[in-house]
């Protein structure tokens, strides 16, 4: 509940804080949003 619950928001984030992101969750998800 607590992990899905991180992802409830929504944020449009720069090409920065998308690397930081991708590194956080992993590449595979990076992909997927892209």
């Amino acid at each position: 509940m607590l992990v899905n619950k991180a992802y409830k928001f929504r944020i449009y984030p720069t090409k920065e804080q998308e690397r930081q992101i991708a590194k956080t969750i992993g590449c595979s998800r990076f992909v997927f949003n892209h």
